[in-house]
């Protein structure tokens, strides 16, 4: 029996690593259970196949194996994607840029509220007040290219007054969902995922479930401003935060936007 070495322990810590990303992943989309499954069918398989050496069922899940990974890659395309990007999000890679880009992160912080934070904070604070309800997703690494496309282009700077009349009860844009990308708001009416996730209060709607819903496939900020109570939410990374104050929703996009 070969010793145990650095080289094994190092795999052992890349392999551990890699599940617990994957494991994140998917608890983070709604998609808990199938991870597990597909870990009781690993285990199955090298207990049946490689250690007991059973040789009907082993061949049997050797074949599913070998049409595993593409099956793996169209159920999951959306979690392959969202991994790729947060491996290469530039956080993780921030003291590479730090070397070539002098640049003051307390400066850019404060400039971004200021052009995107700001707006979007007092728009919800007159619409909570006035009970207009609204939807608005903020970009952040994974691309919202496809929700753009379901609703209308609009591609203008962050304005509080725009945002309002998009929300405003009789605007034909008013049901569907505002996406802000590159700190502009890209397309208004958009349609996005709904999360099917039970532990949702079922005194929460439609907008409550689209925002978590696309906290879950992607890496998003969703704001929600309740039509029923007026209400300010937050969901990101498939957790769903309510009852938020002006200042805590501006506290809250601060601590998320100014990470980037």
């Amino acid at each position: 029996m070969d010793p145990f070495t650095l080289r094994d322990a190092l795999d052992i810590a890349l392999a551990a690593l890699l599940l617990f990303y994957i494991y994140r992943i998917m608890r983070e989309s709604g998609t808990i259970n199938i991870f597990y499954g597909l870990l009781a069918f690993i285990v199955v398989w090298v207990v049946a196949s490689q250690i007991l050496e059973m040789k009907l069922i082993g061949t049997i899940l050797d074949k599913f194996m070998s049409i595993g990974l593409l099956i793996i890659v169209i159920l999951f395309q959306d979690q392959i994607k969202r991994f790729l990007v947060e491996l290469g999000d530039h956080k993780r890679w921030r003291f590479l840029r730090n070397l070539f880009h002098h640049r003051n992160p307390a400066e850019d912080a404060d400039e971004r509220g200021r052009r995107l934070i700001i707006p979007i904070v007092y728009a919800c604070m007159n619409m909570a007040k006035s009970k207009t309800g609204a939807l608005i997703v903020i970009q952040q690494n994974v691309p919202l290219e496809n929700y753009e496309r379901s609703g209308d282009i609009i591609d203008a700077l962050p304005n509080s007054r725009l945002i309002e009349n998009i929300f405003f009860k009789n605007s034909p844009l008013h049901d569907g969902a505002l996406i802000v990308a590159d700190d502009r708001l890209k397309s208004a009416g958009c349609i996005l995922p709904v999360s099917h996730d039970r532990n949702v209060p079922r005194a929460l709607g439609l907008r409550h479930r689209s925002a978590l819903g696309i906290s879950q496939a992607t890496d998003a900020i969703a704001i929600v401003v309740s039509e029923e109570t007026g209400g300010i939410s937050i969901a990101h990374k498939g957790r769903l935060t309510t009852r938020l104050s002006s200042a805590d929703l501006e506290h809250n996009l601060t601590q998320i936007l100014h990470q980037l």
